[in-house]
């Protein structure tokens, strides 16, 4: 059983301390407020996160190749998935009907 029988009470500032501390932190020239433009540029962090999204999304599949295939592919270096997906791509693009 945990020692602390509350938890702590979060107390907000008065009036006057809130003036205060606003008074503060405009007087800091390294801590100036943002300015509209400034705000309306701002993204979420979320957004910035991760890969960019693709246009030409991809599908995960599951498939067994020969050994032989895949030893060459990935004998040509990093981005060898990459390169195999160009090269089906070729194949599908010669091999369609009219």
């Amino acid at each position: 059983m945990s020692k602390i029988s509350k938890l702590p009470t979060v107390r907000m500032p008065s009036v006057q301390e809130d003036k205060a501390i606003t008074a503060a932190a405009r007087s800091d020239p390294d801590a100036q407020p943002l300015t509209p433009t400034q705000l309306n540029a701002m993204v979420p962090l979320k957004s910035l996160r991760g890969r960019p999204k693709s246009e030409n999304k991809k599908q995960l599949v599951s498939v067994r190749y020969s050994p032989e295939v895949l030893a060459y592919f990935k004998s040509t270096g990093e981005g060898w998935q990459s390169r195999m997906d160009s090269v089906l791509r070729q194949y599908v693009a010669s091999h369609s009907r009219p």
